[in-house]
């Protein structure tokens, strides 16, 4: 009667515990200056620093080092024997926009239509997703979300994983234009459901109306500066064209999805003719026009390392090997997660497959860090461990590329994080379901 009670009381625990984990709370704005004392500090943009103290207030980084001075009404957290670094990003991925693929509710991914560049990914996050803690469990502080779908899909962001509301969540809107490039390359096989000429025709009418798109938007462009000066007439406001000023203005980079050789090289010329910065996405093929991206300083955002060739010829370690390719090229990259927002979780791995495959430790933490925050313009804010920098930050028991670490603390703007979630909730779950059962 005794076992009975216990296990009655310890299964009652459990259901509480998982009840608050599933229900976490958003963390609240740092209160008072929070001191890591004791770790190994890995700045990422700068030397690693033994036995150190990183101190942090209002979100802020204020003082790190071997010897810095504690606000005397710091809390201190020893951290000895652990790890600190700067959190993860994931530089492209979904997450806030979809949950289950099945069902059709979940899914916000895109708007009808082809031409969006209005959509703003971050109106349609879902702050309540349960993928975000998920995420966040393996280091993700930060994902680019971006809307797919189209020709052009919209405007990306950068989101913290934490948050009670989209606003919350969103730590710089509009990063760049989402372009999905049509193919350029016409391959039969028994998916291809189209002739060659009308795929043909249908990759035509896609870049006109790209051209179309981008020549009616600087025309509006020039029209509403104009309407500064006396006697020009008033042109009401097109919330598309109004969308690509940014772009036009060179302010944003256009995110191209490009896989193919013919691809990426359209997208280099269009761009250069457009007169906009260019980020290519995917880039299978980047390494054979590594001279043209080199020249144009074009980064690379290397998705989904942990994939096979497209080709049958080529090694089953190209994909694994282009991070450190695209390195002694000397072309500027990072390395995102395969896009789909259930495995955001593992893009830490895919810089690990990488260094695996010759790219050097430092450059595959990096690429999931500093060189991520660069090229989606948010290195002011996150991506290393520096003075001034957003305390935006996570603490380990090892190196966070290696499956086997765990993330014991998490930071994001000096906020404490919860990390439960639910598949830490389903351990414990039938942990108890076999410690009822006797089993050792």
């Amino acid at each position: 009667m005794k076992r009975t009670n216990i296990l009655l009381v310890a299964s009652l625990l459990l259901s509480v515990a998982c009840a608050l984990a599933a229900d976490a709370v958003p963390a609240a704005k740092q209160k008072k200056p929070i001191a890591l004392v004791g770790g190994t500090i890995h700045t990422v943009s700068g030397e690693v620093l033994q036995n150190a103290t990183i101190v942090f207030d209002k979100g802020k980084i204020i003082a790190l080092g071997a010897s810095v001075t504690i606000p005397a009404d710091a809390e201190r957290i020893d951290v000895t024997g652990k790890h600190v670094y700067p959190g993860i990003i994931d530089s492209y991925d979904h997450i806030g926009l979809t949950e289950i693929g099945s069902v059709r509710g979940t899914v916000d991914l895109a708007e009808t239509g082809s031409i969006n560049p209005n959509v703003k990914a971050e109106v349609a996050v879902n702050p309540e997703s349960e993928l975000i803690p998920v995420a966040r469990s393996q280091g993700v502080v930060i994902v680019n979300t971006a809307p797919s779908g189209g020709l052009i899909s919209g405007l990306a962001a950068a989101l913290m994983l934490d948050g009670w509301t989209w606003e919350d969540l969103t730590l710089k809107n509009g990063l760049g234009l989402i372009i999905n490039w049509p193919s350029m390359v016409y391959t039969p096989s028994r998916f291809v459901r189209v002739t060659k000429e009308e795929w043909q025709k249908q990759r035509d009418e896609q870049l006109k109306a790209l051209h179309e798109t981008f020549s009616g938007a600087r025309a509006y462009m020039t029209a509403k500066k104009a309407e500064q000066q006396k006697g020009v007439q008033y042109h009401d406001t097109d919330p598309r064209w109004n969308a690509m000023i940014p772009v036009l203005e060179g302010r944003i980079p256009v995110f191209v999805q490009a896989n193919e050789l013919s691809q990426i090289q359209g997208a280099i010329t269009w761009a250069e003719q457009e007169g906009v910065k260019l980020v290519i996405v995917g880039g299978r093929d980047a390494i054979f026009v590594k001279d043209q991206l080199k020249a144009k300083d074009i980064p690379v955002i290397v998705t989904d390392v942990q994939s096979a060739p497209m080709r049958q010829w080529q090694g089953y370690n190209e994909v694994f090997s282009l991070p450190m390719r695209l390195k002694q090229a000397g072309i500027r990259f990072c390395i995102a997660g395969d896009g789909d927002a259930s495995n955001a979780r593992n893009t830490a791995f895919h810089a690990a497959n990488a260094a695996a495959y010759g790219l050097p430790l430092d450059d595959a933490l990096k690429s999931v860090t500093l060189y991520a925050a660069q090229v989606l313009g948010i290195a002011d804010k996150v991506g290393s461990l520096e003075v001034g920098k957003d305390a935006t930050l996570i603490v380990t028991n090892g190196d966070p590329l290696q499956p086997p670490t765990i993330t014991e603390r998490m930071f994001i703007q000096g906020k404490k994080i919860d990390l439960s979630d639910k598949h830490k909730q389903l351990y414990e779950k039938y942990q108890e379901k076999y410690r009822q059962l006797g089993a050792k």
